[in-house]
């Protein structure tokens, strides 16, 4: 690795910028108290924390709206069950 040259484009040559990087990113939101993820819901954070803190959000957003867009699909009146009944307190 050629430090002088890094050093002299203001480029960091240690770990220190990536491991304070993870510690914002990744630990200060995944292992708080109580939290669980799993790869999805996991990964979706982490992708708009990312692009939040990199002040890319905008332009990253676009690029992935249509992967977080999910199918809505409408349900008539007549398939809601009242709160706080369930399927079983139905008479039929």
């Amino acid at each position: 690795m050629n430090y002088a040259e890094h050093l002299s484009h203001n480029l960091p040559i240690g770990s220190g910028v990536i491991e304070a990087t993870c510690k914002t990113l990744v630990t200060q939101r995944m292992k708080c108290s109580g939290m669980r993820w799993r790869h999805p819901g996991g990964q979706g954070i982490l992708t708009a924390r990312s692009l939040i803190q990199s002040g890319m959000f905008d332009n990253g957003w676009k690029l992935l709206a249509v992967t977080y867009c999910a199918k809505v699909t409408e349900v008539g009146m007549d398939n809601v069950i009242p709160f706080p009944m369930q399927k079983g307190d139905l008479e039929l």
